[in-house]
């Protein structure tokens, strides 16, 4: 297990020496023929720039390490302090964000999971609203694959001070998208609340997904409650990797988010966790062998029966 954990109150400028510190593998990357995956915890703002510059020296910082992948988390862009800053923010996949990204995949020779970009709709001038995208970019530069997020987050929870509208300002997603074959497997896009919905992640893993991933910017009532447990559930009923890349902290006047991004393997262990405190990554390798041989050893999906079956009782 591998935990990397740092003080809410650290700056960035110091952030990246104390890391280097802080992150020990299990094994030595130069030797291992394992890939090795970066996903990380940030704290965004509403200054898209400051955020740009945080997430490149992880980006930096996990390639320097031997990362062949890194997962960047929701709202890795920016996270507005009022639903009108935040649209005011969005940009288009040809805008300068997603160009400074896919630059910084090609020049570092690196895979880039960005786990919730604010991207204008499809009915921007007459809507004026967004979706929450997950791009993947290759070491080329190239955009792979776009997901956009299905499940909105509408809760009102008085009594634990949440209180979120996110179609207020989304677009839901048409669908999802095919797992895209990566160094590190073949995964499969989620983002943030999809995590909550089972049936989301079993469709991605019957279509051969071998890593599901949420990034995520869980508030910190429901994170304490539910954030690991539903990870872990995820991870034991599809038997896959699952990658949950974080934002943590105060972002702004009115909110913050739980952290603790996690990696968990198919089995249900926790591998990594970078706690609840401040930015930061765990470094984590991805052993197809422990998914090969957990899914031979409890052959949950041959056990499975046909869709029909699970809707048998609306037939009576």
């Amino acid at each position: 297990m591998i935990r990397c954990i740092l003080g809410a109150s650290a700056k960035y400028s110091t952030f990246i020496a104390t890391l280097k510190q802080r992150i020990k593998l299990e094994h030595k990357m130069s030797t291992s023929p394992r890939p090795v995956v970066a996903v990380c915890q940030v704290s965004s703002t509403p200054d898209k720039k400051v955020n740009l510059s945080a997430c490149k020296q992880l980006v930096e910082e996990a390639k320097e390490r031997g990362a062949s992948m890194v997962f960047l988390p929701e709202c890795f862009d920016y996270v507005g302090s009022s639903w009108e800053e935040t649209l005011s923010l969005s940009e288009s996949l040809t805008g300068d964000t997603i160009s400074q990204y896919s630059q910084l995949a090609r020049k570092l020779d690196i895979w880039l999971s960005l786990g919730g970009f604010h991207e204008q709709g499809p009915d921007w001038e007459s809507d004026r609203r967004a979706y929450n995208t997950h791009i993947i970019i290759n070491d080329k530069g190239d955009i792979v694959s776009i997901y956009r997020k299905a499940h909105l987050f509408d809760v009102e929870l008085p009594e634990k001070g949440v209180s979120l509208k996110e179609s207020s300002i989304i677009v839901p997603g048409p669908s999802l998208v095919p797992p895209v074959q990566t160094p590190i497997g073949k995964v499969g896009l989620g983002i943030c609340y999809d995590l909550r919905f089972p049936e989301f992640s079993v469709a991605l893993q019957r279509h051969g997904a071998e890593i599901l991933t949420y990034p995520s910017a869980f508030t910190v009532p429901t994170g304490a409650a539910h954030w690991e447990v539903l990870l872990r559930a995820r991870a034991i009923e599809t038997q896959c990797f699952v990658l949950a890349a974080a934002q943590v902290g105060r972002h702004t006047e009115k909110r913050s988010s739980y952290g603790h991004a996690l990696v968990v393997d198919p089995w249900g262990e926790v591998l990594g966790d970078c706690g609840g405190k401040g930015p930061g990554m765990t470094l984590v390798e991805i052993d197809m062998e422990k998914l090969r041989s957990t899914r031979r050893n409890m052959p949950v999906q041959h056990h499975r029966r046909d869709t029909k079956f699970y809707f048998s009782l609306d037939e009576t």
